[in-house]
Parts: structure tokens; C-alpha cells; sequence
């Protein structure tokens, strides 16, 4: 049986939407034995090296990420409009490339929210594993909205920058309508693609 491990994480520097706090989750996880965790915050990576440090020190495999927020169009634009990407380090080069994409969309991109585009993606997208992120995700967002055609052309996009191993297709379901309607587009979706699946809970 497959060990289930959290991919998408929020702590109290993800404003107004995380409220857990690091050393809770590294209490929690040693509690219900689980080994990998990663922490995704919005748009920014202020907590990745007390994660590392908190969950290495407690045996824990610390996995780095951020949940990204990607512009419609270009970063240059000024466009309120952007969707939630679920970015994880395969490597220490994908640690990079995280830092330097989060960094680039505060300095460069920022705009109501910190910003990357497709551009900037395929710029330093080595090392990376990505999923699609919640409803408000490239993929979700515009099913969710009536627009499948423009989901399924995000996710090939994506598929296309990061490699159809390292781009995958996430489900929630937290009880929520809009979340049930949308994973039975999404599965069908990803075996159209012939994309993987993974499961989180937000």
C-alpha cells in the first residue's frame, strides 16, 4: 500500500488562507508516522528553510514547494486575472528554480499578487514536479467556469513545459459541489492526455 503524503500545505505565511504553523505540522506527522510532507505556500517560500530545518531535525522528509500564482497572459500585463499552480522540488536544481521563479514573480511580476507566466516557467522549469492546484488552478478554473477547451489547453501547455511525468492532474474533494463536478472532467482529462493523477487535501 502506497504511503499517502501531504503535497499541498499552507502555513500562517500564506496571508489569510494558512493558519497551521510548522512545528504543528512536524508534531502532527511524527503523531500519524508519516515520512514526506511538503509545504506549498501562496506565492511565496519565506517558510522554506524552517521547513527544511524543522523537518530534517525530526526525521521527516521536507518537501519544498510553493503554490504559484499564474498570469492569464504575460506578467508584463496589467492583469488582475491569474490562476493557482502547485509547484514541488524534485531536486536541488528544482530548489533553485523555485526560488528563482518565486523571487522573479515578486520583483518582476507582482501585481496585486506575485506573478509568473508560461514564459518564465519554461525559463526554469528543470527540476520542478507541478500539479494542477485546486479549482482555482489553470485546468479546474476555466471547467469549473464553462471553458473545458481552454482547461485542456492549459494542461497541455503544461505538460508540454514540465514533461507528462513531471505535470500531473490534482483531485480534492472537501465536500464541496464545484469540486465533485469538476473531478469528473478532470479524470477523463488526464487519461485523454494520458497525464498522471494525484490526490491532496488542501
Amino acid at each position: 500500500m502506497a504511503e499517502f503524503a501531504h503535497l499541498h500545505l499552507h502555513t500562517e505565511f500564506s496571508l489569510l488562507d494558512g493558519m497551521g504553523r510548522i512545528d504543528q505540522y512536524v508534531e502532527r506527522a511524527q503523531q500519524l508516522n508519516m515520512h514526506h510532507m511538503a509545504l506549498t505556500d501562496h506565492g511565496v517560500m519565506y517558510a522554506a528553510m524552517e521547513w527544511y530545518q524543522a523537518g530534517t531535525n525530526a526525521g521527516l522528509h521536507p518537501i519544498i514547494g510553493v503554490e504559484a500564482y499564474l498570469a492569464e497572459g504575460s506578467i508584463k500585463a496589467r492583469e488582475r486575472k491569474s490562476y493557482r499552480l502547485l509547484m514541488l522540488a524534485e531536486n536541488e536544481t528544482g530548489s533553485h528554480n523555485l526560488l528563482k521563479l518565486s523571487s522573479k514573480a515578486s520583483l518582476e511580476g507582482f501585481y496585486y499578487r506575485p506573478r509568473v507566466d508560461l514564459d518564465l516557467l519554461q525559463q526554469h522549469h528543470e527540476g520542478i514536479i507541478v500539479t494542477s492546484a485546486c479549482l482555482g488552478g489553470p485546468v479546474a478554473n476555466p471547467i469549473l467556469n464553462e471553458q473545458s477547451q481552454r482547461g485542456y489547453e492549459y494542461a497541455g501547455q503544461l505538460a508540454e513545459i514540465f514533461g507528462p511525468e513531471r505535470f500531473f492532474i490534482e483531485l480534492q474533494d472537501h465536500g464541496l459541489e464545484e469540486q465533485r463536478r469538476v473531478n469528473t472532467e478532470l479524470i477523463p482529462l488526464a487519461k485523454k492526455l494520458n497525464l498522471p493523477v494525484v490526490a491532496t487535501n488542501d
